[in-house]
């Protein structure tokens, strides 16, 4: 099967590469630049030069891999996890997510091919009890940074699904973890921890869903053929509370026990909300749909 990929390079990119080569499929990436092209040939893709913001460039990418699928791996995140640098990429990243989005989208379009796979985020549901699954609404009155990040992901996914063309599916991804990702031994989350930067906050009882990016490849691998249009959470089996995964993380990288903070001393409302109120994911409908089985969270095996 002919697949494109854009995002091809990023932390779930790069194992998704492997694992479609390893089935037999035949892989182009988006590469931003000539580097970025070496590392997608260097793994045994084929490389298609263009800036995802350039739509006529997309166009005539997409167009000439004749793919079957296209898959929207699109991120512009910082590599350190800090608060000053997630708001100053939270705009480019947005920018690219959506207008970059809807470049490919438009592209699969032309290029007629038959699914559209599309990154999303499974830790946006409005707080409540249980699991969410796909059917809960999003968090869209929620404290000021959560609601819009909570809009953002409801209209990404409402503008591709009114797109047409290609059957369209959203993979809500939990936290990811792995290599290259913030939580990694060598990730920035991780020397947060060492340092004692990353306090529990008030119960610690919002619910965290992780997903191993190996594992996340292998779901949007099974979706190519198992997936049905719409929505699945790709989690793991131990949606955890901050109190449980962050002492667990601590010990797995034998760091000090993370420090506690009331809600009060927190002040912030949106790490008052992912410490107190994040509601994890339920991932039911991608196992019984798409056979998913993913990994233990590592840190708590």
């Amino acid at each position: 099967m002919k697949i494109f990929i854009a995002g091809a390079t990023g932390a779930i990119g790069r194992p998704l590469v492997t694992q479609l080569l390893r089935a037999g499929h035949e892989v182009t990436g988006l590469a931003r630049n000539d580097a970025s092209a070496s590392q997608l040939r260097a793994l045994g893709a084929a490389a298609a030069i263009a800036d995802a913001l350039d739509k006529q460039a997309v166009l005539e990418a997409v167009k000439r891999s004749s793919p079957e699928i296209v898959i929207n791996q699109l991120t512009a995140l910082p590599k350190r996890y800090r608060p000053e640098t997630m708001k100053e990429a939270e705009p480019i990243d947005h920018r690219l997510r959506r207008e970059g989005g809807a470049n490919l989208q438009a592209a699969a379009v032309a290029a007629g091919a038959r699914r559209y796979i599309l990154q999303s985020s499974a830790f946006w549901y409005e707080a409540g009890e249980g699991l969410a699954d796909e059917t809960t609404s999003l968090a869209v009155n929620a404290s000021p940074h959560i609601a819009s990040g909570s809009r953002f992901y409801r209209d990404l996914e409402q503008s591709a699904s009114a797109m047409g063309g290609p059957e369209v599916i959203f993979l809500r991804y939990g936290f990811l973890y792995g290599p290259v990702t913030w939580y990694a031994r060598d990730g920035d989350a991780a020397d947060q921890m060492r340092s004692r930067e990353s306090p529990i906050v008030g119960d610690g009882n919002g619910v965290w869903s992780w997903v191993h990016v190996e594992d996340a490849a292998q779901a949007t691998l099974l979706a190519l053929d198992r997936a049905r249009a719409g929505a699945y959470n790709i989690v793991d089996d131990d949606p955890s509370t901050m109190r449980v995964w962050m002492q667990a993380y601590a010990r797995w990288l034998g760091a000090p026990e993370p420090p506690e903070i009331t809600a009060e001393q927190a002040g912030d409302p949106d790490f008052i909300y992912y410490g107190t109120r994040l509601r994890g994911a339920s991932n039911a409908k991608a196992k019984r749909e798409l056979g998913f089985q993913p990994r233990r969270l590592e840190w708590l095996a």
